[in-house]
C-alpha cells in the first residue's frame, strides 16, 4: 500500500503539471502564444519544484513552509484545470492530492 502511494504521489505531481499545460494550451489567444503558455506554465512549476520541493533542492522547505509551498504548488495545478474548464479533473486532482499527501504524512514518506 505504501509503495502504491508513492506512485500516486508522483502521478499527482504529473497531474499538476498537466493541468498547467492544459490551461496554457486552451487559452483563447493566438496559436504561438497558446504554445508559449502551454510550455511555460508547467515549466514554471518544474522550476519552483526544483528550487524548493525536490529532495535535493537548493532551498529545501520544511515544516509549515513545506506544507504551504505544496498547497500553493498543487493548488496552482487544480486552479489551472478549473480555469481550463475541466472541473471534474480539478476535483479529482484535489481529492487525490489531499488523500495521498495525508497518507504520506502518516507513513513518513
Amino acid at each position: 500500500m505504501k509503495a502504491a502511494n508513492l506512485v500516486v504521489l508522483f502521478l499527482v505531481e504529473l497531474g499538476a503539471l498537466a493541468g498547467a499545460a492544459t490551461w496554457g494550451f486552451t487559452r483563447d489567444v493566438a496559436t504561438p502564444l497558446a504554445w508559449l503558455l502551454g510550455i511555460a506554465a508547467p515549466g514554471l512549476l518544474v522550476a519552483l519544484w526544483a528550487l524548493f520541493g525536490a529532495r535535493k533542492a537548493p532551498y529545501k522547505t520544511r515544516g509549515a513552509v513545506r506544507v504551504g509551498f505544496e498547497a500553493l504548488w498543487f493548488g496552482a495545478g487544480v486552479l489551472a484545470l478549473l480555469a481550463a474548464g475541466d472541473t471534474a479533473g480539478a476535483v479529482t486532482l484535489a481529492v487525490l492530492v489531499v488523500v495521498s499527501k495525508s497518507l504520506a504524512v502518516l507513513w513518513d514518506q
